[in-house]
């Protein structure tokens, strides 16, 4: 990392823009320039085609994550994670049924949105028994779960889990990890034949349905080679829908740290994975823990930089998302999410504005949380709290406003403020333009992409008020963070860049975004 106090310079920056492929299920199969996912946590199918078609084709969104789709477990006050608890591999959850599954994928992909639907295989319900979403009933106590179907032959037990309660005791042993259950689920058996069947005919039914790809839900608790085998007897990609023949599907892994036994890159080999590191690093740097600084953010990325992080084709990165929120990993006074949305915004736009892997922005919905000191750390007793509902526990529509806001009582939609969505056109605009004329003052930064775009960022107790050297054309620029490029004005600040390239750039601690951005694009 760079401690330097002053520096102004001419960096050349050559992370990548992150979509290049590093095997065949490393490519999110972007339409056109498009770069970038949102998490829609608990949307119903039909509101996010809508969304598809309303905001987020129109507003240069690359793909939308979705909660897993399969039948799962109905749990006492319907807590979200009962979402991670499967029951079948129906097309049926509280957010619709396969028709409207259906409907929603061909929707997105006719706006140009990918979509990656969170699986869960690794395991399937807790102990209870009960009935799903479909309709179905199962016994987790006795291990049966006759509409897939399973037995108790095709889950790990104790001949395979070396501990007596057949839980993980410690997640940094391979055989635990991946051999034992999380928590009580009931941890599948991947190596045997029926199980590798269902779950394959699983996911290509999905992929028939047009998706573009997978966030596989505790992939670290799976060992490798069984993954690796499901994913080669996939299907390709539909080509009806747009991707081109032989397209494979994209897979993005979650993966934990905990140790060194346990490897992010055995999974490298079968997609990419989501680099957890990214949320702790930004949200330390931007929130100044232990007297980091914006001006540590200069050699920013992964390989050998000291930053520890996969390398740029190997990751997917995030600032928050439905875990981190709520505390289920990491720590919830670290992790940055929209009960602060100024540091949100600032630690998103670096994100965004920075050349590494693909990212990933959270869309979330509202509960109140109740944080409560738990020895050295703090939970929030609210946690488990499912989406917004109605009497019936049916999730509710979203509102939207027509200064593009949510019912953010309900709804926050990150994904439509405006410092975000902009950012979005900034990184697509900007491509794979490297990072050049850096200039840092402690927690200040401000870099160009290329000849395309410019950002400044202020998280510092001072203004910046300074000359850069922004290469850019000469010309007046909107800037993007405070206001839009519409019908050919400015609704916000503007920037003017001479022939020099030069431009005077003022952004005050003080402002309620105190960043600026602008771009090719945003050129009045």
């Amino acid at each position: 990392m760079f401690t330097n106090t002053l520096y102004i310079g001419l960096v050349l920056v050559t992370v990548g823009f992150g979509t290049g492929s590093a095997g065949p299920n490393s490519d999110p199969h972007f339409a056109g320039n498009r770069s970038v996912i949102v998490e829609m946590m608990e949307w119903k199918h039909s509101e996010v085609a809508k969304e598809c078609e309303l905001f987020m084709g129109p507003y240069g969104y690359g793909g939308v994550q979705v909660s897993p789709v399969h039948e799962c477990a109905i749990l006492v006050n319907r807590p979200w994670w009962e979402r991670y608890q499967p029951v079948s591999y129906k097309i049926a959850s509280r957010s619709g049924d396969e028709a409207q599954f259906a409907d929603m994928v061909a929707r997105c992909n006719k706006a140009g949105v990918r979509v990656y639907v969170d699986i869960v295989l690794n395991h399937m319900t807790m102990a209870e028994q009960g009935k799903g979403t479909a309709g179905d009933a199962y016994d987790g106590a006795g291990e049966h779960y006759t509409a897939v179907p399973y037995e108790p032959q095709d889950f790990h037990g104790k001949e395979s889990c070396p501990n007596a309660d057949l839980n993980i005791h410690d997640s940094d042993n391979p055989t635990e990890a991946r051999m034992c259950q999380m928590g009580g689920l009931r941890d599948l058996n991947q190596a045997r034949d029926n199980v590798r069947k269902h779950q394959a005919d699983y996911l290509n039914k999905l992929i028939d349905h047009g998706v573009a790809g997978f966030r596989s839900d505790a992939s670290q608790h799976q060992w490798p080679q069984d993954l690796g085998a499901i994913i080669a007897s996939l299907h390709t990609l539909n080509t009806a829908h747009g991707f081109p023949a032989n397209s494979h599907p994209f897979f993005y892994h979650e993966y934990i740290e905990h140790g060194p036994n346990v490897k992010a890159t055995e999974y490298t080999p079968l997609g990419r994975v989501i680099e957890f590191k990214n949320y702790e690093n930004l949200a330390r740097v931007f929130r100044g823990l232990n007297n980091q600084r914006l001006c540590y953010l200069r050699n920013y990325g992964g390989g050998p930089k000291g930053w520890g992080m996969l390398d740029n084709n190997d990751a997917v990165v995030m600032v928050d998302n439905h875990d981190l929120q709520r505390g289920h990993s990491g720590d919830i006074n670290v992790t940055v999410t929209f009960f602060e949305p100024k540091l949100l915004k600032l630690t998103t736009a670096f994100m965004l504005a920075w050349p590494y892997a693909v990212p990933r922005i959270m869309s979330s919905y509202y509960w109140p949380r109740n944080l409560q000191r738990q020895g050295d750390h703090f939970i929030d007793s609210n946690s488990y709290i499912g989406p917004p509902h109605d009497s019936s526990d049916n999730i509710l529509d979203v509102t939207r406003n027509p200064d593009l806001s949510c019912n953010t009582d309900k709804w926050i939609c990150e994904h439509r403020w405006r410092q975000i969505y902009n950012m979005v056109a900034f990184r697509n605009i900007a491509g794979a333009e490297p990072v050049q004329h850096w200039w840092e003052f402690n927690n200040q930064i401000a870099f160009s992409r290329g000849s395309k775009a410019y950002i400044a960022i202020n998280n510092d107790v001072k203004p910046i008020d300074m000359t850069a050297d922004t290469g850019l054309p000469a010309g007046t620029y909107c800037d993007v963070i405070s206001g839009n490029l519409a019908g050919g004005k400015c609704t916000g600040r503007q920037v003017v860049v001479g022939a020099d390239g030069k431009a005077h750039i003022v952004v005050d601690n003080k402002w309620d975004d105190p960043m600026i951005a602008f771009h090719i694009m945003s050129k009045l």
